[in-house]
């Protein structure tokens, strides 16, 4: 009986104890451009290195010629080989969205192939931020 008593004041006295993992801080991420184009028609833009940080291409397609007859297609390439790392934007007609790209660290560019629209893309990489409280 003293065992059985002994026992369940240590299982008491331990459950009492538990210890709890603080709340993770909330983490914001704090977007920055790396660099912005625009045009009408088919572009290349100048090399940018991205893929340390999280990367997101806000895109913006515009002044549809003829409805419906507007292209833009967006391609992530490695400067350094030239091959294609990533479709960004594949859209018909007018329009804009965020596009998330997901690239190990390189040196990139952009081709942009565009029929019947003006375009504007800029890219952006986050910065993790974690609040002080």
């Amino acid at each position: 009986m003293r065992r059985f008593l002994l026992f369940a004041a240590m299982v008491a006295v331990c459950s009492c104890h538990r210890q709890t993992k603080p709340a993770p801080k909330p983490v914001t991420l704090v977007w920055h451009s790396v660099g912005s184009w625009s045009g009408r028609g088919n572009a290349q833009t100048e090399s940018f290195e991205i893929g340390y940080e999280p990367c997101r291409v806000r895109w913006e397609a515009r002044n549809e010629s003829e409805p419906g007859a507007g292209e833009l297609v967006v391609t992530l390439h490695s400067a350094v080989s030239g091959r294609d790392l990533a479709l960004v934007v594949d859209h018909r007609g007018a329009g804009k969205d965020v596009s998330y790209v997901h690239v190990d660290p390189h040196y990139s560019y952009m081709t942009i192939e565009s029929k019947n629209v003006d375009w504007s893309l800029t890219v952006e990489e986050g910065d993790s931020f974690s609040p002080e409280k």
